[in-house]
């Protein structure tokens, strides 16, 4: 296998230190094999490495990385079942040259780590299929080559996975079941045929096995049909997750239109509690719950009263009242787009307080969802940070005071430590991402020069006759 790489310089000192340890490993074995070298048929073994390295050409790119796979490995575990150690690793090592050389510009670097990595994966299964052969009887192959295989998948595909996980700062697990699991059974497949080419070898001239040419080329189309519909699945899944995060946005402007002060605000909102979620290491799905909940959060303000959102001043008890229902009808309004993730748990808690004093239910510490406790904190925040009707903004510095002030009683202490730790990386993020973010683009202040009257005409401007006033004053206090 291969993957473009980024320079040598930019590459994390762990991960250089993970190649150097392979190549060191893999030029030891190299060594090993040139100077205890045995071959009892040069021209097998010309033959299967002319072939191996022609094979190298019949490459498939992995869906999600920058990395091809080729089907040459039929010719490792031929090489065990008819050569010598040294013979197996030279046709190894001869034919990952030639995919990477195949390659478009290759660096140093990349080259001498999957020569060495194959090197050490080949010993290994070269190993495994000779201990395991001991237990078998006569002539039977079959185990020992699936063990063989197994040991070689493993060895292959894990220390690519974990250089692209130091590389790129992700985990070893998601790279390697996203990226390489899925191609096991080729593997299996492979020692398959290997096991039929070394029957039909002790039963007449090793040249018959050249046959095995078509089934190496019927293994690389199978590959590349299975890789085109993976790639298409791939699509669509991305089309429908694009179509997802735009049909947010879409409700994001909706409520952005109906409260003015929320200019910006949901957007910023979003980074920083997505960043704060991939700081506390959470799930992917829980960050993308996040990262909606972060859009959709205030939607349950669209059933308060226009006159309350917009009030200047303080609240009343009354329109407070009011205030409180939209994480209610937040949740509710959000329960019918049936999100792959946990976004409704998130909206209907975001106002809950770590010590129990929040709405709508009075949860308390860990009984509110992870994603509300992040997104109450930085919803929080940057309130504080941003000019309101009632208020201008405070100083960063006040804002994190007064955070750290409501860590333990309004929000969890973790997350208040860690969303003022890196409240500068956060604004630095949110700076940067700032033009694409922009939603203030919606025309609720142009005026529209055509339509002269509504359909049902206009309002008449004529002094109307007043209503009687009832003795106990119930139409007197109502507001129209």
């Amino acid at each position: 296998m291969e993957r473009r790489a980024q320079p040598w310089s930019a590459l994390p000192w762990r991960a250089q230190l993970f190649i150097g340890w392979m190549g060191a490993g893999g030029l030891l074995l190299l060594s090993y094999g040139l100077t205890h070298w045995t071959s009892h048929d040069p021209a097998q073994f010309v033959s299967y490495l002319a072939i191996a390295v022609i094979a190298s050409r019949l490459k498939v790119k992995l869906p999600g990385i920058a990395g091809t796979m080729s089907v040459n490995f039929l010719f490792i575990l031929l090489g065990m079942v008819e050569l010598g150690f040294g013979e197996t690793l030279a046709i190894a090592c001869a034919a990952t040259l030639a995919q990477c050389l195949f390659a478009d510009r290759p660096r140093i670097f990349q080259v001498f780590f999957n020569v060495n990595a194959v090197a050490v994966a080949t010993a290994l299964a070269y190993g495994t299929y000779g201990w395991t052969l001991r237990g078998m009887p006569q002539g039977g192959i079959s185990v020992p080559l699936l063990a063989a295989a197994s040991v070689f998948f493993f060895a292959n595909t894990l220390p690519v996975a974990l250089v692209i996980a130091l590389t790129e700062g992700k985990r070893i697990q998601n790279i390697w079941s996203d990226f390489y699991f899925w191609t096991f059974p080729y593997y299996l497949v492979d020692a398959g045929i290997a096991t039929l080419v070394g029957w039909l070898n002790r039963r007449m001239p090793w040249e018959n096995s050249l046959l095995v040419l078509p089934a190496v080329y019927v293994v690389y189309r199978s590959y590349r049909l299975y890789l085109a519909k993976l790639e298409d699945e791939k699509r669509h899944v991305e089309e429908v997750a694009s179509l997802h995060m735009r049909t947010i946005e879409a409700l994001a402007l909706a409520i952005e239109a109906k409260d003015h002060t929320t200019h910006a605000h949901l957007q910023r909102v979003r980074i920083y509690a997505v960043e704060v979620a991939k700081k506390l290491n959470l799930p992917q799905e829980e960050i993308e719950a996040i990262q909606a909940a972060a859009l959709l959060h205030d939607i349950g303000k669209l059933a308060v009263p226009e006159h309350i959102i917009s009030k200047p001043g303080k609240l009343s008890p009354e329109e407070f009242e009011k205030v409180k229902i939209h994480p209610l009808v937040g949740a509710e309004i959000l329960e019918r787009v049936n999100f792959p993730y946990p976004v409704v748990p998130i909206v209907r808690a975001h106002h809950e307080k770590w010590d129990g004093t929040g709405y709508p239910v009075g949860l308390k510490g860990e009984e509110i969802p992870i994603g509300a406790r992040i997104l109450s904190a930085v919803d929080f925040l940057d309130a504080l940070a941003s000019d309101r009707q009632y208020r201008k903004a405070l100083a960063m510095d006040d804002v994190i005071l007064r955070v750290r002030e409501e860590s333990g009683k309004s929000f969890d202490p973790q997350i208040a430590d860690v969303l003022c730790a890196s409240c500068a990386e956060l604004e630095a993020i949110v700076l940067a991402q700032a033009p694409a973010a922009d939603y203030s683009g919606l025309s609720v202040n142009v005026k529209v020069e055509r339509g002269l009257t509504p359909s049902a005409g206009f309002e008449s401007t004529a002094v109307k006759e007043a209503l009687p006033r009832h003795e106990g004053g119930f139409l007197s206090n109502c507001r129209t």
